[in-house]
């Protein structure tokens, strides 16, 4: 179905055709990742888009962490329940290819920038997937409690495998991604070199040796709220996350937690749409997803979050925070302040290694 017959961003119909009489279903379930992340999708479009059609709702599931696997469970049972899922770009390579995901036509499903630029062109080389339609840049970084550090703050990520330095728990994502590459980088290997090294056995027994090291002072996290909570409890010293999660814990709980943007990984979050909808969910979900990815939808969501919107016509609107009315550009990670020592993440490499290392980072907690 073409996009352009759709309702438009303003939600006023265009002049009559066919495929308006088509049918669009009267609900979506829309997954993410829970936290103040979905909740500043939630705020920057999906009220918005409720509002402008009272007839429609929205359920939400903080599935994402599991969504490849259970979208390849729900495709082999023939059943899929999700309409909308969010996803890292390196899942939303391998849903494409593996099938799982509908291939996107970005000109013709997605708004054009104010000025008439092309979708394609506006969201440019974040688009990494013919499948994944890209919303914020963020980036996995820690967060530590500034009162549980001593008078010698960490400035570098290697502080968190310094237990005597920094003695506490730390948490770490329960997943080999991004730990693998900072074990590597403070364990000596350079930056450029760091997945031609993770490729090899050696290198990956290198990485989870340097993990080793700290194995008994982690706390492992699934959810993206859960070092946040952690760190605002006290129960660890540092711990990895989001860098959205922890502006929240920072400055709207204004809990005693600093950022340490030392090597933080910078990645992609976005939407993929599940193979084979049947049309009517297919299209309202088509119609929703072209409103949720305008210009100012993404500039939105930054009111609520400190993630970098995905369309370079976005960010000159991003502003002030919808609440505290604080200048949200310094708290973002692209900031150059914040951007001086970053590690950018290899979403194909993983897309191809991923399950694979996924197996032996299991293997090695369990040990």
């Amino acid at each position: 179905m073409k996009l352009k017959t759709l309702m438009l961003l303003t939600g006023a119909a265009v002049a009559a055709t066919p495929a308006l009489a088509q049918e669009m279903a009267d609900e979506m379930t829309l997954v993410s990742w829970g936290g103040a992340y979905q909740e500043s999708q939630q705020k920057a479009y999906v009220e918005p888009y409720l509002e402008m059609h009272p007839g429609v709702t929205a359920t939400w599931d903080s599935s994402s962490n599991e969504a490849v696997a259970k979208l390849r469970a729900m495709a082999e049972a023939g059943n899929v329940t999700w309409d909308l899922v969010d996803v890292v770009a390196s899942d939303a390579i391998r849903l494409c290819d593996e099938g799982l995901a509908m291939e996107i036509d970005f000109d013709e499903m997605l708004e054009p920038a104010p000025d008439g630029t092309t979708a394609s062109e506006d969201f440019g080389d974040l688009i990494v997937s013919d499948c994944f339609i890209p919303q914020i840049v963020y980036s996995t970084t820690f967060g530590y409690r500034t009162d549980m550090v001593g008078d010698t703050p960490p400035t570098e990520v290697c502080a968190v495998f310094d237990t005597e330095t920094y003695p506490g728990k730390r948490s770490l994502e329960k997943r080999p991604i991004n730990n693998m590459e900072w074990a590597l980088l403070c364990d000596g290997v350079a930056k450029e070199d760091v997945y031609d090294v993770l490729e090899t056995e050696e290198g990956q027994d290198r990485a989870f040796a340097k993990l080793d090291t700290i194995k008994d002072d982690v706390i492992w996290w699934s959810a993206g709220a859960d070092t946040p909570q952690l760190l605002a409890d006290g129960e660890v010293v540092m711990g990895s996350t989001y860098n959205g999660r922890l502006f929240s814990v920072i400055e709207e709980q204004d809990q005693p937690v600093a950022m340490l943007w030392d090597a933080q990984v910078f990645d992609l979050d976005g939407w993929i749409i599940p193979e084979g909808l049947p049309e009517d969910r297919l299209n309202r979900v088509l119609d929703f997803v072209r409103f949720a990815t305008d210009t100012q939808r993404l500039a939105d969501q930054a009111k609520y979050i400190s993630y970098g919107p995905a369309r370079m016509s976005s960010a000159p609107l991003v502003s002030t925070h919808a609440e505290l009315g604080i200048e949200m550009a310094p708290h973002m990670p692209t900031d150059p302040a914040n951007a001086t020592n970053t590690f950018l993440y290899n979403y194909e490499w993983w897309a191809d290694y991923r399950d694979d290392l996924d197996a032996k980072f299991q293997a090695w907690l369990a040990q």
